[in-house]
């Protein structure tokens, strides 16, 4: 069986605070585990990882001519 984390040792390690961490939680973006209702909240590390990940966004490939500045005439 895998190691269950808290809700404080989680937001920790995903350097959140537990705020964000019951939001994602409340917006089904984490999956946790809770054995009767309103009882105390557990997370595991592949949900962490998994968090993670779909937090993750690669970045854009910007082309010069993409950019605010108008560019000088030479």
């Amino acid at each position: 069986m895998e190691k269950l984390i808290g809700r404080k040792d989680a937001a920790r390690i995903l350097g959140i605070s537990l705020a964000t961490l019951d939001a994602a939680r409340n917006n089904g973006l984490i999956a946790f585990v809770q054995y009767v209702p309103n009882g105390c909240v557990y997370f595991t590390e592949a949900a962490l990882h998994e968090y993670v990940a779909k937090c993750t966004h690669r970045p854009r490939i910007t082309r010069s001519m993409d950019t605010y500045r108008n560019q000088r005439k030479l």
